[in-house]
């Protein structure tokens, strides 16, 4: 017995008494609630300063070790308390504690940081967050810095499986990520490798004697510039295939005329004036002003909320800001609304039954319980969200599910495409679909894109609780009550005006001319009191502009073409239920005009998002004009949208810098 560790052994058989299991359940309950308010899963959880020390975080560990059940649970259990109880004995003859693990030795992610989505924002700069990972330093794990004993008790724990999948898609997975784009062209990753963009080259400059015509759906998602504005809040520019113009360009309303009552549901606005960024060219603005009903016309709403609860959404900027975004939309409820809640992380589940909108009590009771844990299936919750929605939907209401995630569809999409035509079956039954992302370093845009188009709904991207705040409260009204659905811009340019034209953004919205007419085409939907903007820019015939130069066997420059007319605006929509078109048509005079302030701004936010895509069209223009065109362009602005965008535009500015 002069081995120190027979002396342990026999002092631990000495020491160890009688078991008892009533005492044993008692103290396994009391270590598995000191665990959960550790880890932040208790009503009373410590505050960030009250952290668990190493240690206490490794006997937490043991307690919750000892409450699993079975044999092997137990063998390791056992065998845990007894390492554990080693390392206590021997700790007076220890100099120093033991090293801590390093991120190369545990299969850790990163440390949560405390939550500020609720700080006051004084500024643009108050709404930045800590920068995210680039690099992961170690297989599948991707950290800010070394962890310290007090992190050890804070790290959030991922399944293994999703730590790989973050760190590297798989073959398949990005396969199946590029068939569910469907129309879109093509993905591309950030440089981590874990977010994949709704991303198509720009749209090239068209000749209009060799193609007059162009044709698109519109788009009033505005995921792409959330997302942008969280990447230079973060201190970096974003990727340029991050970037779609036209998400920006309709992330502001617009001042445009509203509609007649009684006619259609949307009034055209054209202007064409000088193009900043060229003199030379012309900018084609075509706007769209949606009616907004008065607030006690509309009908009642069918909500369902289906919200990703997977463990990747344990991270402070999604699952936790999306409770609270929740929380925020609950007022503006009526009580003739109806909400349901259904969750999905390794299957899916009903968590609150159609509730009266005015029920807030119930309603908030039912977001408090929201966790997140396990895998996600993504196709079985919307199944099971669609059914749902049926189940309350009545005529004259509107049923819309909402699809909260951050967009890592991990488990049950086997067939994307087949999802997506599950999705366009629903959305022919009345139901639109509407997605919000949340949080970052899994996003899959591209997914979360193609689904809101195939559900004629509208994607968003909720970085702050400001955004929250914009999305699910001030355009509430317009979001979720369509007017229109499946609208088509179709415009047909004059070639004896127009040698060449290029339409800024919308390339994953682009249709084929023979589209226009098929009304099986499926198209962007707009809601109430919404507008919708597209910029062309026109190149006139004779311009010394012109990139082209004409064939050698291309015959003369065409006769006159309805002399003063620049081009033909056509537009297809549906009434809200119907399955047969509307057609609206309207020449375009040849007339250039001075740009009044709405033309202004919308163009001071196409050339920075062109920028930022590094656009070759805008020559030596950069950050510094838009910027100066948008001071000047601010008119008004009830929230600060513009002003945001002015901030943001300097950052890109520095950023930029080499």
């Amino acid at each position: 017995m002069s081995d120190p560790l027979d002396k342990i052994r026999a002092a631990m058989a000495r020491a160890t008494p009688d078991p008892d299991p009533t005492r044993r359940l008692e103290t396994l309950d009391a270590a598995q609630a000191a665990y959960d308010r550790a880890q932040g899963l208790g009503r009373d959880a410590r505050p960030t300063s009250d952290r668990p020390t190493f240690w206490t975080g490794i006997a937490k560990g043991v307690g919750h070790l000892l409450s699993m059940k079975g044999p092997k649970h137990g063998l390791l259990a056992a065998g845990t308390a007894i390492a554990a109880a080693g390392v206590v004995l021997w700790l007076p003859a220890l100099q120093a504690p033991p090293p801590i693990p390093t991120p190369q030795s545990v299969d850790m992610p990163a440390p949560v940081a405390p939550d500020p989505v609720d700080a006051p924002v004084a500024s643009i700069a108050d709404l930045a967050v800590e920068p995210l990972a680039v690099a992961p330093p170690g297989p599948g794990l991707s950290v800010l810095r070394e962890p310290t004993p007090g992190d050890i008790a804070h790290f959030e724990m991922p399944s293994t499986r999703l730590l790989a999948q973050r760190s590297q898609p798989s073959a398949a997975a990005l396969a199946h990520r590029k068939t569910a784009q469907r129309p879109l062209k093509e993905s591309a990753f950030l440089p981590d490798g874990t977010e994949v963009h709704a991303h198509a080259d720009p749209h090239p400059v068209s000749i209009v004697t060799e193609d007059p015509v162009s044709t698109f759906s519109v788009d009033v998602d505005t995921a792409s510039y959330a997302f942008a504005r969280s990447s230079l809040l973060e201190g970096r520019l974003p990727s340029a295939e991050a970037v779609r113009v036209e998400e920006f360009i309709n992330y502001f309303p617009y001042s445009y005329p509203a509609p007649e009552p009684g006619g259609a549901p949307f009034e055209l606005s054209l202007s064409l004036s000088q193009t900043p960024w060229n003199p030379e060219t012309r900018l084609l603005k075509i706007g769209l002003q949606g009616a907004m009903p008065a607030v006690e016309d509309r009908p009642p709403l069918n909500l369902v909320f289906l919200i990703d609860t997977s463990g990747s959404m344990q991270q402070r900027r999604k699952l936790p800001l999306l409770k609270r975004s929740l929380r925020l939309m609950l007022p503006n409820l009526s009580p003739e609304d109806e909400v349901a809640i259904v969750t999905y992380a390794g299957q899916a589940g009903v968590l609150l039954e159609p509730t009266s909108g005015g029920d807030r009590e119930r309603l908030r009771a039912a977001i408090d319980q929201l966790d997140a844990h396990g895998a996600t299936a993504g196709q079985a919750g919307l199944q099971e969200a669609y059914a749902m929605a049926q189940t309350m939907a009545e005529a004259g209401e509107v049923s819309r599910v909402i699809l909260a995630t951050d967009g890592d569809f991990n488990v049950g999409v086997s067939d994307p495409s087949g999802l997506e035509a599950f999705i366009a079956q629903k959305r022919a039954g009345g139901t639109y679909l509407t997605v919000l992302g949340f949080g970052r370093g899994t996003l899959d845009d591209a997914t979360m894109q193609a689904l809101a188009q195939a559900g004629n709904g509208q994607a968003a991207y909720i970085d702050t609780l400001l955004e929250a705040q914009k999305v699910l409260v001030d355009q509430l009204t317009g979001a979720l009550f369509p007017i229109a659905d499946d609208v088509k811009v179709q415009v047909e340019f004059n070639p004896a005006s127009v040698a060449e034209y290029r339409l800024i953004g919308y390339e994953t919205r682009a249709l084929r001319r023979e589209e226009f007419n098929n009304d099986q085409v499926d198209a962007g939907e707009i809601g109430a009191g919404h507008s919708v903007t597209a910029l062309y820019e026109v190149t006139p015939v004779g311009s010394p502009a012109i990139l082209s130069d004409p064939l050698r066997y291309g015959g003369e420059a065409p006769a006159a073409v309805r002399d003063g007319e620049l081009a033909f605006v056509r537009l297809r929509y549906k009434a809200p239920g119907e399955t047969s078109s509307r057609l609206i048509e309207r020449p375009i005079p040849d007339r250039v005009a001075p740009a009044d302030v709405e033309t202004r701004f919308a163009a001071a936010v196409a050339g920075f998002g062109q920028l930022l895509r590094g656009s070759p069209h805008l020559g030596v223009w950069g950050y510094a004009d838009a910027l100066a065109l948008g001071e000047t362009a601010q008119g008004d602005d009830p929230y600060g949208y513009r002003r945001e965008a002015i901030g943001l535009m300097r950052l890109a500015e520095s950023l930029s810098r080499p």
